[in-house]
Order: structure tokens, then sequence, then C-alpha cells
């Protein structure tokens, strides 16, 4: 129990001095008068920070802010509904490593040439083609579906599982300029993972984007999941590595 100034006096017999006083009043450690702040702040802190979490998970998670819909205008107005819609070309004649490899390689200027040599060789759409050809340099393809630095996809994985182009990419046949269609977000890769059977089909049929099942694609998937012993991790090192 501390003692009072009278006790001070009756264990002492001499009354304590004001210098006394206050050496033994400074001896004591006192918080300064700012810290009485710290709880009120460190509560709107938290209140604030939980808020803040809530609208940054909520709003980053929006469709509107996932890049669906995104279509940047390309260096050459390339149409994969002439190409592919109309004429049939085959998603592979330019995206030569789909099958091979994690990505999916963009078309060289040879490619276009191998066609375009001979096909519209004056036309004004197709110059930055012919020129890129003759000076040997690449075309500088703006990437539509590019995820996050931090995440791995193996484009020949899929493919080779019997992935449809189309369940990632959507009508790519039916579009003048491509766009994004789908979230490409983590929940969105994980539901597949989880539940893959709606979005397998024959292999020979991945880039047929009209291609449609005889029977349940369900059933059609989980026969084939079978069959091709497919299971997806969901292993967090799986997609980031």
């Amino acid at each position: 129990m501390p003692l009072l100034a009278d006790d001070h006096v009756k264990n002492s017999g001499t009354p304590e001095s004001a210098a006394e006083r206050q050496k033994r009043t400074s001896d004591r450690f006192l918080f300064p008068r700012w810290t009485n702040l710290l709880g009120p702040l460190s509560a709107v802190a938290v209140v604030g920070g939980i808020a803040y979490l809530t609208v940054l998970i909520t709003a980053g998670f929006h469709p509107r802010n996932s890049a669906i819909g995104y279509s940047p205008e390309q260096p050459v107005p390339y149409s994969h509904a002439l190409h592919v819609g109309e004429l049939g070309m085959d998603c592979r004649y330019c995206h030569t490593t789909v099958e091979e490899a994690a990505f999916a390689s963009v078309p060289a200027a040879e490619v276009c040439m191998n066609c375009h040599k001979s096909v519209h060789t004056e036309s004004a759409k197709l110059l930055l083609v012919r020129e890129s050809y003759a000076a040997g340099k690449t075309i500088p393809w703006i990437k539509v579906h590019d995820l996050a630095d931090y995440s791995y996809f193996d484009h020949s994985a899929h493919v080779n599982a019997g992935v449809g182009c189309v369940s990632c990419h959507g009508r790519v046949d039916r579009m003048e300029v491509v766009s994004q269609q789908e979230k490409l977000t983590m929940s969105w890769c994980l539901e597949c993972h989880r539940h893959p059977e709606p979005h397998l089909r024959f292999r020979e049929e991945v880039t047929n984007m009209a291609w449609v099942p005889d029977e349940d694609p369900e059933v059609l998937g989980a026969r084939l999941r079978k069959v091709h012993d497919i299971n997806p991790s969901t292993d967090c090192t799986t997609c980031h590595r």
C-alpha cells in the first residue's frame, strides 16, 4: 500500500520536503498524456480496416472490375468471325503452342503472310503485316486474356485434358474483335477444378467452337474424366509457384 504524505512524517520523524516529494514522484514511470488517445484510435483503425477490406474484396471481385468485356484495339484489325467463323481456320494454325506449352503463342507476320502473299496483297489494313514481314519484326499484338503475374496457367494441360477453348474464351468464332468473356478469377478457376465435368469434351473437339455433345454434358464429362483420369488440383502451389 503506498505511503501517504503524513506517513512519511510519522516514519521519518521529520516532514517530507518538496524536493524529496518531487524525487519520489519522478521515480515512478508515467505515460505521456497523448497515449490516452491510443484506445479510441485503435478502435477506429480496427473498424476502418474491416470496412476497407470489405469494400476492397467486394469491388475487386465484381465483374465490372474483373476485365470482363475488355476488348483492346489491335494493331491489325483481325476478325476471328471471318477467319474462324466463316473460313473455318483452326485455332492452332495461329496459336501453335497450345497443345505443347503453357502459353498460347500469337502469330508472327510469317503466319499471316502464308495467305496474304496472294490474298488482299494491297489491303491498307494489312500494311503493318507486310512491313513487319519485310523487316523481320513481330507484330505488337495486345494481350486480351492477361492473368496476374502471380498466377500460373498451362494451356497444354487444359487442352490435352479436353477443356474446350470456348470454356474460357467464349465464342471467338463470332467476334470481330476479341473480348474477355469470363472473370478469370481464382474462385472461377476453382469452380472448374472442383467440378470440371461440364467443360470436358472429346479432345478432337477442343477447338470446335460450335460443338455440342449428343448427351448430357455432365454425363459425358464424368465418363471422360474417368477414362482420362482427370483430377484437377486445388492446391495453392498449382497456380501460385
